[in-house]
């Protein structure tokens, strides 16, 4: 038993090693925009894209921060009420009344999902579609900002966007959001979702156009108009229910520069708080990620155990058996590990200290997805506001 637990701890610090030297250097999380961007000559026009089902509670606090950018150049609203039934159309209406800013404000009523499409993507297309009504389109909008409706903008963040699309010639730029991090739930499981997402597309490679890791955080997407319409509108991305990376993938498979990025003046305002909110997120597309494979979910739920597990059984092993040189290879692991993760942390405000729970975050996450594959199995696919999306969504 010593033999295998020892192995798999030595095993756990080489793969930890190799992931802090050869990863891209993730886990700095350093990709950020200046806090003043670089000065452009002109603001092109940009036409804002929020999907928006049920979401009458979260408008009032996110809607304003669009209807009162500060940006120069043209700037047009549409959200499209995805079928709601708890007044999100009138809602924004109102809010947008209040505020004098009807004429920035296009609301439209989202016809029914057809076969195929997921929710998200279907309300984004017929946006898209309305855009390109627009008299002295395309002229008149160079950029395209996919946002959700939980978002809060920071009051400047179209500018920085655009000024960054603008200076470096990008087809796409996405900013992954601060997150609302305020339960002990949201402490756990939040930043370690971030670190993770990290992991798995280093934000560096994102933004190296000679590497071919591509993806974006769908929350906040400025997308040039061009390259969507290069794509073919968002059909190209049809019932896609990782429809963020996915789009980023395309853009960066026409030899077009992405560049994916951390803020924390932009955040989301969506309340998880609990265990169960966040592990429905998770498990909604946890499987999707895995293209459905059973392989691939073992090789996750070893690869989970070996990088998370073996550090903690290895510490907890050499202690009850008094093996000092295993305490000292799993508590390097675990350390390792835990500093890592610290500057991610840095952007939730939790000390490094904190770091030392991420295996308790990668066991729950493990399960979530471990779950992701239990309901497709069952047939109930990725499950959100009220749809159930099969496989092939």
């Amino acid at each position: 038993m010593t033999t295998v637990v020892g192995g798999c701890s030595v095993l756990a610090l080489l793969v930890w090693l190799v992931l802090w030297l050869g990863r891209g250097g993730f886990w700095r999380a350093d990709q950020v925009l200046p806090a003043v961007p670089q000065p452009i000559t002109s603001w092109p026009g940009v036409a804002v894209l929020i999907p928006a089902r049920n979401e009458a509670t979260t408008l009032p606090e996110s809607l304003p921060s669009l209807l009162q950018q500060q940006y120069a150049g043209d700037l047009e609203i549409w959200l499209i009420d995805d079928q709601s039934t708890d007044g999100t159309g009138a809602v924004a209406a109102e809010i947008a009344q209040e505020l004098g800013c009807t004429e920035r404000l296009h609301i439209l009523t989202g016809t029914p999902l057809p076969a195929g499409w997921s929710g998200k993507l279907w309300a984004l297309e017929q946006g898209w579609q309305a855009v390109q009504t627009q008299e002295h389109y395309p002229s008149k909008f160079k950029y395209i900002l996919l946002t959700d409706a939980d978002i809060c903008h920071a009051p400047d963040s179209v500018m920085q966007l655009v000024a960054q699309a603008q200076t470096h010639h990008l087809g796409l730029v996405s900013w992954m959001v601060l997150l609302r991090c305020e339960s002990f739930w949201d402490r756990l499981l939040i930043p370690a979702f971030v670190f993770f997402f990290q992991k798995l597309y280093p934000f560096p490679w994102v933004n190296d156009p000679a590497k071919t890791t591509a993806a974006a955080a769908g929350g906040c997407i400025l997308l040039e108009q061009q390259v969507l319409q290069k794509l073919g509108g968002f059909a190209c991305l049809r019932g896609a229910l990782i429809d963020d990376c996915t789009l980023a993938q395309r853009v960066k498979g026409l030899g077009v520069p992405v560049w994916l990025g951390l803020t924390d003046a932009t955040r989301s305002v969506r309340p998880y708080g609990t265990l169960a909110s966040t592990w429905g997120m998770v498990a909604r597309t946890a499987f999707t990620q895995l293209h459905y494979s059973p392989w691939l979910l073992l090789g996750t739920l070893l690869g989970m155990g070996l990088l998370y597990g073996a550090p903690l059984v290895g510490w907890g092993w050499g202690l009850v058996m008094g093996i000092p040189w295993l305490l000292v290879v799993a508590g390097l692991t675990w350390g390792l590990m835990a500093g890592l993760y610290a500057k991610t942390l840095r952007w939730y405000n939790l000390p490094t200290l904190w770091g030392l729970t991420l295996p308790l975050a990668a066991g729950l996450y493990t399960l979530m997805t471990l779950d992701s594959a239990r309901r497709h199995w069952q047939g109930r696919g990725g499950a959100w506001k009220g749809r159930v999306y099969p496989k092939g969504s």
